[in-house]
Parts: structure tokens; C-alpha cells; sequence
């Protein structure tokens, strides 16, 4: 008995012979797909962790998802907001395992960077497609890191965008966006926030604004049909959007219980959230009488999502014929002796 290890070569390879395109329309579509049909009966609890690093400046969380009588994905993710600038390193690292429900034996291996910037951007995608204005052509980004890279890559491939307006407290990531998402054709512009708000279709906030320190929008020059992707909030104390903000807005969760306890859910009530996304997905009248107001996608990122992008992952690796099949496990001839090496 194997498991399939996808290193980082593998997943290189798979998206530079498929193009970033592929990669990232497969997971909009199979994501929206899972969406709407409520899961397919899995279940997946609110991530659970601890803080660390210098300050509790830093986490590391497991987030698992479990579909009874077939998988379990589990991924580890740590969030490290000063990696980039200490270590060049990402912000936030993962590993993404899938495990046999019935043996509980490791089915496979894969990096989680990826696949959490990919699944993040579809999330993004799917609620925008639900609540932004179909014409929207301007998006803004509050924050220029990773993140930000593939919430751009994801709206574009569902909205006619035309300009991208984006800020960020470090000069340098601001002004490097342009060069990172010249792939998609699109002009950018460095801007202030007041600028974006008073310009953007679509904003997203994708910032590692440390507890205490938020929010990073003014809220006072948005437009009044504006969509908010808020990505930043996954800590108690965190959060990227104005109360004021929210309290005026339709606001719908990916995880209603997340959004409530580490998301911008933590400003309001209960009573103060929509519909989660995964029933505007299976209704999406309930979305569409609200795109002509300010609108607000609490994007904490649940396990879910991470057992689709697997999936996907997995299928592209199946196809391409990638991937190394490797006895990690110590599975003896005699399961009652564990020194009975093969």
C-alpha cells in the first residue's frame, strides 16, 4: 500500500504545462459545484490551533474536513506575517494530508501553498460572481502580497476587468504588483485607500494587519454598489473592514461559526449575518436583490475548500501522470507483530 507524494516539482510542472488558467477555472468551477450542493454531506468543524512566534504574532492551526465513509483531509497551516521580510519566505505555509476513512491509512501528500491561495481566490470568485455587479471592470486590492496575487487572477476570469488599484503599507510590494500579475493584461495603478474606494467595483482586503491594528478600510468613499472581499480577518482581535461598514452591508460567511469567532463576524451579531455562501450558491436569488448595495464576503477559509483543491490537484496530477507513490507507512505482513518488516 502507497501514498502519493506531490512535491513542489510535481505541482510546478502540472501548472506550467496546464497553464495558471486551468488550474484556477477547474477550482472555480468544482468549488461553486461542492458549493451548491452543500458539501456532498461532509463535514467540517471550525479550525482549531495556538499562537506563537515573537508577541503571539503567529499561528499554526489544523483545519480538518471529513466525508464519512470515504476521506479526511487534514491541513496544517501556519501563518507567519513576518516570514517575507525576515526569511523570504510566505506568510503562510501548509501541508495538506488525505487519509482513508475506513483505515485510516495516508492516502496522500501535498503542499498547501498553493492550494490555499487558489482555493482563497475561487472562494472570492464564486461570492463575487454572486453579489458584485456583473459589469464591474475595476478591482481594488488593500494589500499587494501573495494573496493578493490570485484574487486578482481568480475575478478576472469571471468578471470583464479592466484596472486594478492597489495599495499596500510596504511601498515595494505595491509597486512590484504590476510585474507579478502581468500575466493577466491588466493595467494597475498604486494607489491610497481613499482612492480605491472611491474608484473599485470589487475590493479585496488581503493584509496581515496585526490584532488591535484594524480596520484598513476608511469606509467613507465607497461606491454604493461596492462588493468586499474581506480575506485578512483569522484571528480573535483581527479584522480588515469598518463596523459601520458591516453593520450597513449584506455580509455573508464561507463558515458562519469562523466568521463569528476570529472573522469580521466578531463586530456583529449573529442576526447581522446573511445566508453563508454555500446557500447563496444553492439560491442565488437570495444573493442577486443585494448587488445594487454595499456587499461583504467574510472569507476565512474552512477545510472544505482545501478537500476540493485536493481533489483537483490530485485529478491534474492523475493526468499528467505525476506524482511519487511511496511506502511511508509501517504496515507489516503480521498487523499484530510490528517488527514483521516486509
Amino acid at each position: 500500500m502507497e501514498t502519493v507524494v506531490l512535491t513542489r516539482q510535481h505541482i510546478a510542472k502540472i501548472v506550467n504545462e496546464k497553464g495558471f488558467d486551468d488550474f484556477m477555472d477547474r477550482m472555480i468551477a468544482r468549488l461553486g459545484e461542492v458549493f451548491r450542493e452543500g458539501g456532498h454531506g461532509g463535514i467540517t468543524p471550525a479550525r482549531d490551533g495556538f499562537v506563537r512566534g515573537p508577541g503571539d504574532t503567529a499561528i499554526l492551526e489544523w483545519m480538518p474536513h471529513h466525508r464519512p465513509g470515504e476521506s479526511i483531509t487534514i491541513k496544517t497551516v501556519g501563518y507567519t506575517p513576518s516570514n517575507p521580510a525576515e526569511f523570504r519566505l510566505p506568510t503562510i505555509i501548509g501541508t495538506m494530508t488525505r487519509y482513508d476513512d475506513v483505515t485510516g491509512r495516508l492516502l496522500a501528500v501535498c503542499d498547501g501553498i498553493l492550494p490555499t491561495a487558489i482555493r482563497t481566490g475561487a472562494a472570492s470568485a464564486i461570492a463575487s460572481r454572486l453579489l458584485a455587479r456583473p459589469d464591474s471592470r475595476v478591482l481594488g486590492l488593500v494589500g499587494a502580497g501573495a494573496q493578493a496575487v490570485t484574487q486578482a487572477h481568480a475575478l478576472s476570469r469571471v468578471f470583464p476587468l479592466e484596472r486594478i488599484v492597489v495599495h499596500d503599507i510596504d511601498p515595494e510590494h505595491a509597486r512590484s504588483f504590476a510585474e507579478r500579475v502581468e500575466f493577466l493584461g491588466l493595467d494597475v495603478k498604486v494607489a491610497t485607500v481613499a482612492e480605491i474606494e472611491a474608484e473599485a467595483d470589487i475590493i479585496c482586503t488581503v493584509t496581515s494587519v496585526a490584532v488591535g491594528d484594524g480596520p484598513v478600510l476608511l469606509g467613507e468613499n465607497l461606491r454604493p454598489h461596492v462588493h468586499i472581499n474581506a480575506i485578512g480577518a483569522d484571528l480573535i482581535g483581527k479584522f480588515e473592514v469598518p463596523r459601520h461598514v458591516l453593520k450597513s452591508a449584506f455580509v455573508t460567511a464561507d463558515h458562519r461559526d469562523q466568521s463569528l469567532r476570529e472573522g469580521e463576524g466578531q463586530q456583529l451579531a449573529d442576526s447581522d449575518l446573511g445566508p453563508d455562501l454555500m446557500e447563496l450558491c444553492a439560491r442565488p436569488a437570495l444573493a442577486a436583490d443585494h448587488r445594487d448595495g454595499i456587499t461583504v464576503f467574510d472569507s476565512t477559509g474552512f477545510a472544505l475548500e482545501d478537500h476540493v483543491a485536493f481533489d483537483v490537484l490530485l485529478e491534474l496530477a492523475a493526468e499528467a501522470g505525476l506524482g511519487d507513490h511511496l511506502q511511508i507507512e509501517q504496515l507489516p505482513e503480521d498487523a499484530l507483530n510490528p517488527y514483521a518488516f516486509a
